[in-house]
């Protein structure tokens, strides 16, 4: 009786979300891909809130914002930054079907607020049109083949050591994020806001976390998802019962909210469920983009945006891959040409729905931890940030010290794999270990990868090795070189 009901039970067929997706195949379950899906949103829902604040106050050059008028339109910003999220994540799981969530690239977002806006001439429209542009380009590269082509040609040993940085920066991200460790005065961070943990969102997050990890050690199902909403309801009551606020730095003469929350504070003033304002869709002018920058000036726009957002996404997919053991003997990634080419889209679409380059997230790797294996994570994602442009007020309830345990977490276990590095050998050790340490260093993965790029080439040259390395990994090296000296090409040319 036993052995026919397992043999029933391996011929059962197979649902058609499972048939679709491959869900067995990859060895996971429609349970864990909701989980996951769930995981990945909480853990990057603070875009919702943190790309309206960055994009969404600063006027431009005409004393616009972003969405029309003399005034910020916050609540426009944030709903369109959700539907670009929410309608590209289910394309990532639809078609290229990967665990890989989209939404507006941060840093991508600086520049475009900070550097573009502000020039002579420029406005919002415009310089969401050379976002659009930059997207038509690196689609192109996709199509071609020359994306894929090189990561190919990236040395395996390479793609392990952005795998580790990753979890390295995104362990970072998220102490730093919860205030866990603060910028200081005497030294560059801080434990807490002054050399201790003090406060109650700190104890959230210590909390989250060591439940996270209980939960993890003892194989508990769902270990991070329990974490996130048990550590949310402590919030929630704490901020009922205390009524912390949200955070504001210590001044010198007392002000200031330094036990407040980090970002958003955990409880319900409006009502949860509000129409959504679509103003910043399709405000776009690629012409009014260059005749503001003029010709050069738009050309190194374009490429300072278009390098950081084709280098950043090979990391984060080696990342997900990784975490997800999909990355096969050869060091290639199922579906590799589909997720680039969707990723690429997410610049048309950020430009297009005047929110800025939408790109790949590493906080996936925390749906990837989570158990998620294919695209019906991603589509869960997707369609919680459909749902956010109604119930952004409910989104707000989730606080920083309530998500970012999962980033400590998924730290550590993308850190694991420093072991498949031979730090023995010093064309090895060398560029993995400027790889790993520069991605939390300078808070940029794209900065860590050029680093270990060009030192990879310089070390085989000057070793004589020229030959053994592959054309591409020149050009790509000589690429880096100009983006790390783009501040004074800028200052030159524009």
């Amino acid at each position: 009786m036993a052995r026919a009901a397992s043999t029933a039970t391996a011929t059962a067929p197979r649902g058609g979300l499972d048939r679709f997706f491959g869900i067995s195949d990859r060895g996971s379950s429609v349970s864990r891909e909701i989980r996951g899906g769930l995981v990945t949103f909480f853990s990057m829902c603070y875009i919702v809130v943190l790309n309206p604040l960055i994009i969404g106050t600063v006027p431009d050059s005409t004393g616009q914002y972003l969405g029309g008028g003399a005034e910020p339109n916050l609540p426009a910003v944030a709903a369109g930054t959700a539907l670009i999220a929410g309608l590209l994540s289910i394309v990532m799981g639809t078609w290229a079907k990967f665990p890989l969530a989209l939404a507006a690239g941060l840093g991508l977002n600086a520049y475009v607020a900070y550097s573009v806006v502000p020039l002579p001439g420029m406005t919002w429209g415009g310089a969401m049109g050379l976002v659009l542009l930059e997207g038509v380009i690196i689609l192109l590269l996709v199509l071609t083949g020359f994306r894929k082509a090189v990561f190919d040609a990236v040395p395996p040993f390479l793609k392990t050591a952005i795998a580790v940085g990753i979890g390295l920066f995104i362990a970072f991200l998220g102490l730093y994020n919860a205030k866990f460790v603060t910028t200081a005065t005497g030294t560059p961070v801080q434990l807490g806001n002054d050399g201790s943990l003090t406060g109650w969102p700190t104890f959230v997050f210590v909390t989250g976390l060591l439940l996270m990890f209980v939960l993890w050690v003892r194989k508990v199902p769902g270990a991070i998802l329990i974490s996130i909403v048990f550590a949310t309801v402590l919030a929630i009551v704490l901020e009922s019962v205390m009524k912390l606020g949200a955070f504001a730095p210590a001044g010198p003469e007392g002000e200031g909210n330094p036990g407040g929350w980090a970002m958003n504070v955990p409880s319900i003033s409006e009502f949860p469920i509000q129409a959504p304002d679509f103003a910043t869709l399709f405000t776009v002018d690629p012409i009014g983009g260059i005749t503001a920058a003029g010709a050069i000036g738009a050309t190194v726009i374009v490429f300072s945006l278009l390098l950081a957002d084709f280098f950043d996404t090979m990391g984060t997919m080696v990342g997900v891959a990784s975490g997800a053991g999909l990355v096969d003997e050869t060091g290639d990634i199922p579906r590799s040409q589909r997720i680039l080419v969707v990723d690429s889209v997410g610049a048309i679409a950020g430009g297009l729905g005047g929110v800025s380059s939408n790109t790949s997230f590493v906080e996936s790797t925390s749906g990837v931890a989570e158990g998620a294996r294919t695209g019906l994570s991603s589509v869960v994602v997707g369609v919680a940030f459909l749902l956010t442009t109604f119930l952004s007020p409910l989104v707000a309830l989730v606080p920083y010290e309530a998500a970012t345990p999962a980033l400590v977490m998924v730290g550590f276990l993308m850190m694991t794999q420093v072991t498949d590095i031979d730090f023995t050998d010093v064309e090895i050790a060398v560029p993995a270990f400027l790889t790993i340490i520069l991605m939390p260093f300078a808070y940029s993965i794209t900065v860590g990868m050029g680093a270990g790029f060009i030192m990879f080439v310089l070390i085989r040259v000057i070793r004589g090795r020229a030959k053994d390395v592959h054309w591409l990994m020149y050009l790509v090296a000589v690429l880096f070189v100009v983006y790390f000296l783009r501040g004074g090409i800028e200052s030159l040319l524009l």
